[in-house]
């Protein structure tokens, strides 16, 4: 399959900072429409500076959706329909975490809502016009963190033992899991891979508990890579014509590596396929 962004309609959530920012305006050097998704309207505008400034004449457009509401999501999902008549990639980048265990207003645990369940969901409703666009990518930005965590069906929501890291690292894993379930279910023509684009300094860990901070401060902190690297890895993912056939992998920045073992259990994906399809009301 030939590949070459330049023309090319990308959507990009959680694109008003940190590497989401830095991939959309990466992507728009290279000539791609980029659609760039945002919770806080503050960002939103100083992404619209930013990306003005940076990539002067680019195509690109800022829309507003709260990935804490399943109800923000379906909208956003009606709109990108309405809008575009195609959706060459998708980019599932938005992400939060949480120091105290709180519901967002369906009801379910935000960390996993926001981070798992609203990109499973905006995926299956623009899944028609991704495909239809093909040859097309949807890329899913996960974590190292992934490699830790547990998946509890029976407590998805850690309503025993909540912690911002343990919530944090399930919701990477069920990303690297809805990953590879897509690939899986997507024509060849569709790529679906997860990337860990390395530990990135972002205001994400704004969200981390008092007693936390200090520690991420000296242990990971000074590993970490700048938004700006980071977004790199993630516009490569999506623009190198390399990748055109590679499906179903997980990137740790530039490199295709095994995720871990539960990862890479097909039953578990499937599992949390149908459990996740009947907490967004889609058919399994």
């Amino acid at each position: 399959m030939e590949w070459d962004v330049h023309g090319k309609t990308v959507l990009v959530t959680g694109a008003s900072s940190g590497i989401g920012l830095e991939a959309s305006i990466a992507l728009a050097r290279r000539g791609a429409r980029v659609v760039m998704v945002g919770r806080d309207p503050g960002r939103i505008a100083s992404a619209t500076a930013a990306v003005a400034s940076r990539a002067p004449g680019a195509e690109v457009e800022l829309i507003r959706s709260d990935f804490a509401s399943q109800e923000s999501v379906r909208s956003l999902a009606e709109r990108v329909l309405s809008t575009y008549d195609r959706l060459d990639v998708l980019v599932n980048n938005a992400g939060t975490v949480n120091k105290r265990r709180r519901l967002t207003v369906d009801g379910i645990e935000s960390t996993f809502a926001v981070n798992h369940l609203a990109p499973f969901l905006l995926t299956n409703l623009l899944l028609d016009r991704v495909v239809a666009s093909a040859p097309a990518r949807v890329v899913t930005v996960s974590s190292v963190g992934h490699l830790n965590a547990s998946l509890d069906f029976d407590d998805l929501g850690y309503e025993r033992g909540y912690g911002v890291m343990k919530a944090y690292a399930r919701s990477k894993l069920c990303n690297v899991l809805f990953s590879s379930e897509l690939a899986r279910r997507l024509p060849a023509e569709v790529t679906s891979n997860a990337l860990h684009p390395g530990g990135v300094n972002t205001n994400i860990w704004s969200g981390a508990p008092t007693w936390a901070k200090p520690v991420i401060a000296l242990l990971m902190r000074p590993s970490f890579i700048t938004a700006e690297q980071g977004g790199s890895y993630l516009a490569d993912l999506v623009a190198n014509p390399a990748y055109a056939a590679l499906t179903g992998a997980y990137f740790d920045r530039d490199r295709a590596v095994p995720p871990s073992a539960r990862a890479q259990d097909p039953e578990l994906a499937q599992r949390l396929w149908d459990v996740s399809a009947k907490l967004v009301g889609l058919p399994a």
